[in-house]
This record gives C-alpha cells, sequence and structure tokens, in this order.
C-alpha cells in the first residue's frame, strides 16, 4: 500500500477470505483508518461458522504507506497464520479439539475494499471519516494466490485424493520452524496493542477456548 495523500484517513482498508451466509466462515486483514500522526492499527480478525469475536491488532515496525509491503494468509487444516514481509505475526491454531470450529468446510472467496466503519474502527469511533478529503485510493501490486479449487463439495487439496502432489502434502502440513517462532514471539510482544485472549473485561464469562493453544 504506497503512500497516497487520502490513505491515511480512509475508515478501514480490508482483504478478507470469507464464506456465504449466517454461519460463514471468515479471515480478516485490514489497517484500520488513522488521525495523521498517530501509527497505523492492523487488525486481525478469524471468524468460524458465523462467529468471530477473536481480534488481535498491532502496530507494525514501519510506515505501511511508505512502500508496498507484503500480506500474506497460509491457511490449511492445522492453523491459520498471518505474515508480514514475510514474518508471522499471528497463528490461529485448529482447536477442534476443545470443541471449537474449525475453517476448513466452507470455501471462501477473496474480497478487498474500502469501507466506512468509523463507528469503531478509529480510535473506537471517535475520529469519524473526512468525506471532504474523498476520493480514497489504495493500490496492490504482485498479487498470487496459491490455493485449492472447490467443485462439487470436494476440495482439490485433499490430502487423500490420488491427484495430491507433494507440494499440496507439504501445505497440509506447514507450519512454523523454530526461527519463525521467535520472530512471532518478537512481534507479539513488540507490536501487539489488542489480543481477544487477554480481554477479561470484555470476556468475562471466559476466554475463548483456543486461547491456550496460541
Amino acid at each position: 500500500m504506497p503512500n497516497h495523500n487520502h490513505v491515511c484517513l480512509i475508515t478501514k482498508l480490508f482483504v478478507q477470505l470469507s464464506s456465504e451466509g449466517s454461519a460463514h466462515d471468515e479471515i480478516d486483514f485490514e489497517f484500520l483508518g488513522n488521525s495523521s500522526g498517530y501509527p497505523y492499527t492492523l487488525h486481525t480478525n478469524v471468524f468460524s461458522q458465523g462467529k468471530g469475536n477473536r481480534e488481535q491488532q498491532f502496530f507494525l515496525w514501519f510506515d505501511p504507506t511508505a512502500d508496498f509491503h507484503t500480506y500474506s494468509i497460509l491457511w490449511n487444516p492445522q492453523r491459520i497464520i498471518f505474515f508480514v514481509d514475510n514474518t508471522p505475526i499471528r497463528e490461529f491454531k485448529n482447536a477442534e479439539s476443545r470443541g471449537v470450529p474449525f475453517l476448513k468446510n466452507q470455501p471462501m472467496r477473496i474480497y478487498s475494499s474500502l469501507w466506512n466503519a468509523d463507528e469503531w474502527a478509529t480510535q473506537g469511533g471517535r475520529v469519524k471519516t473526512d468525506w471532504t478529503l474523498s476520493p480514497f485510493t489504495a493500490s496492490y501490486r504482485n498479487f498470487s494466490a496459491n490455493a485449492c479449487i472447490w467443485s462439487s463439495g470436494a476440495s482439490s487439496c485433499s490430502s487423500s485424493s490420488s491427484s495430491s502432489t507433494s507440494g499440496t502434502r507439504a501445505w497440509f502440513r506447514q507450519g512454523l520452524d523454530a526461527k519463525s517462532r521467535v520472530k512471532l514471539r518478537w512481534v507479539q510482544k513488540n507490536y501487539m496493542i489488542y489480543n481477544y485472549c487477554t480481554d477479561t473485561m470484555r470476556f468475562p464469562e471466559g476466554i475463548a477456548p483456543e486461547c491456550g493453544m496460541n
């Protein structure tokens, strides 16, 4: 996302993977709007079977409007990992053993948009969108997707498929090595500004069951 004069004042720029319906699955990678001079907030969320409230937010170690950067999602049956410039910032593990539905049974499409969410996004809704600065713009380059094709209720990445390639089988197993886990801890220690897993005021009934795994 290179620097455009208006980008810093949009309310929300998001890229998401999402299925359809009220019980949809969704993976969100979003930039929240900000006021000039304040850091940009990178907002992430995961929905499974229509249930979200799994937000983690980060400041970045660079100005995201100064140049293009790479924002990636690895999603396989074991985990979802969010990356910035190949540095992992968040891992959401499959917690079906704890009764948490995981995102593996619904096909999803990729969406990207600028969205007005000024009732909550910018400083908790205190800063509203300044529409006099529109039109708002964002730019992408070198987009790529290595994804399964969903057809007739089945995925082309099925691990039991006879056509499954060695690359696909590696994708099913792919996770973080020891070096990447060090980077993940570094980001979460120094740049995470909100974690639903520690927000006991918001969730007085107790944190989500997957938090003990993450």
